[in-house]
């Protein structure tokens, strides 16, 4: 008999497409399976080229931007695209679910190359992808994700080069530098092309597919890159410096209930504000020794100590910008609680 795992990985053949089947522009992401046969490269002709590379579903629950290329392909119907599109569908298995990540499957956004993962079924999967989107040489790479916590919508780069830069301030002057984790698509494509990752908010928010959709729409519509700097006074430039998990075999909670760590229940309302010391987290069960795990997000960089635990207290030790804190507790346990950031000036020095 074959399993679900079994039937999984052999839908992890790569599809590819030239054009876009008419049916997809009504398909909702939960219901791609039904049409596609696993993963699809899309390359859609438009009127100049080099194509722009746009992924979506490599989060199987976040189809903001799966809404967001039907709105850009529904308005292109009888016009056509300003501009060649090549579009990865990601993890239908997993939108079919409607999880980020089937338990059968290694995450779509940790495996691209520069990954450790080097040896799952999905890393020679996006490596296959990587080795046809560099043939191409695209103008840039755009990667659309949602998130689980309170956040703004923001860009994410892996490279201070200005034209990265203006690109995703294209999306938003908010700019989030990072290198951590490994084997994010956004990274891999910077080795190839001006890249980013934006964060369109909470699933379901029109708000963010009418922000996904315009975005592509302007980069296709882009001639060229500006020669000059994006101006200082134009973009919020952050980087990432702490990854805060919880311990694996920690209980956790937001509503005051019995746990070995009792966050707030508003701690996602803290993402990218201003934090001083002391400001509270929460506090530890009333039997917990265990502690927060922090570990670098960036290669360079050593932690040192962001929390103080006092009285059980959990507390900031030192100011910081915080960003995805989430009160999923399956996001929590699949990626992590949230991540730390600071200030930085173009030379990726801290401000």
């Amino acid at each position: 008999m074959t399993s679900m795992r079994d039937e999984v990985q052999d839908r992890l053949r790569l599809n590819r497409l030239d054009h876009f089947p008419p049916v997809l522009l009504e398909t909702p992401a939960g219901d791609l399976w039904r049409t596609l046969p696993g993963p699809t490269l899309f390359h859609i002709p438009g009127r100049q080229s080099p194509p722009l590379f746009v992924t979506v579903l490599l989060h199987g629950n976040e189809d903001t931007g799966w809404q967001a290329v039907q709105q850009v392909m529904k308005e292109a119907q009888g016009r056509g695209l300003a501009r060649d599109l090549l579009l990865f569908v990601g993890n239908i298995d997993a939108a079919r679910a409607n999880v980020r990540t089937l338990p059968s499957q290694t995450d779509y956004n940790r495996v691209w190359p520069g990954s450790p993962l080097t040896s799952t079924p999905e890393a020679r999967l996006m490596s296959d992808v990587s080795d046809i989107v560099r043939a191409v040489g695209p103008f840039a790479s755009i990667d659309i994700h949602n998130n689980t916590g309170h956040n703004p919508h923001y860009g994410c780069v892996n490279v201070l080069d200005e034209r990265y830069l203006h690109l995703a301030r294209l999306f938003s002057r908010t700019v989030v530098y990072f290198t951590r984790p490994l084997g994010v698509q956004s990274a891999a494509l910077a080795r190839i092309c001006p890249s980013v990752t934006v964060e369109c908010g909470r699933v379901g928010g029109m708000a963010g597919t009418d922000h996904a959709a315009g975005f592509i729409r302007a980069a296709l519509a882009m001639s060229h890159f500006p020669s000059h700097p994006v101006p200082e006074h134009d973009l919020d430039l952050l980087q990432t410096f702490a990854i805060v998990k919880v311990p694996a075999n920690a209980s956790l909670s937001f509503d005051n209930s019995d746990a070995d760590f009792r966050f707030r229940f508003d701690l996602d309302q803290l993402n990218f504000s201003e934090l001083e010391p002391r400001t509270s987290f929460g506090r530890l069960g009333g039997a917990c020794t265990q502690r927060l795990e922090v570990v670098p997000g960036a290669d360079a960089h050593t932690v040192g100590e962001y929390f103080d635990y006092a009285g059980g207290d959990i507390r900031l030790s030192r100011p910081a910008i915080p960003s995805m804190l989430t009160l999923d507790a399956n996001a929590i346990r699949l990626d992590s609680l949230g991540y730390l950031m600071h200030r930085i000036g173009r030379d990726g020095k801290m401000l």
